[in-house]
């Protein structure tokens, strides 16, 4: 016997997964068709091509190509221009992994805050909830990827604390 609003969960994963696949580019530049995690999964593990974290960061409004954005997709700049040269060679494991969670979170801030543009400035500013650190730059660690998944939740929910 199913839950009661058991699948409202599992829509919102769902439509979460869209709009990260939709940052990246969507199935036009990852030829891949995400029905759920173990797609993503899948998909990352064999490698994200190169055009999907181009097509990510051409469409950034507010951060651009930063220090802190190196950081926080684990690619240096120089290294971001080598693959950009190459657009249908995979991103590694690790680049596609690291680059799917900076859109996730970029996905999720931007559900928070009600605009892409709005997300990105918060995480270029200091947020008291994270002891003043940039979100951005906490993105560069997995323990700093986690403080800013778990503070956009309780700003999600209204819990500040």
């Amino acid at each position: 016997m199913a839950m009661p609003g058991a699948a409202a969960p599992l829509a919102d994963h769902a439509m979460e997964l869209q709009r990260v696949a939709a940052l990246l580019g969507g199935s036009r530049v990852l030829r891949h068709r995400l029905e759920g995690p173990l797609d993503a999964h899948e998909m990352l593990v064999q490698g994200l091509p190169g055009s999907a974290l181009r097509h990510l960061v051409d469409n950034l409004r507010v951060l651009g190509k930063t220090a802190s954005l190196e950081k926080a997709v684990g690619m240096s700049l120089r290294t971001f221009q080598r693959r950009s040269e190459a657009p249908t060679k995979p991103l590694n494991a690790e680049q596609s992994g690291r680059a799917w969670k900076f859109a996730s979170i970029l996905a999720r801030a931007t559900a928070v805050f009600g605009s892409q543009e709005e997300a990105e400035q918060w995480l270029e500013r200091p947020a008291i909830g994270l002891d003043q650190r940039r979100p951005i730059d906490l993105l560069a660690t997995p323990a700093g990827t986690e403080l800013v998944e778990d503070f956009l939740q309780r700003l999600e929910y209204g819990v500040y604390a």
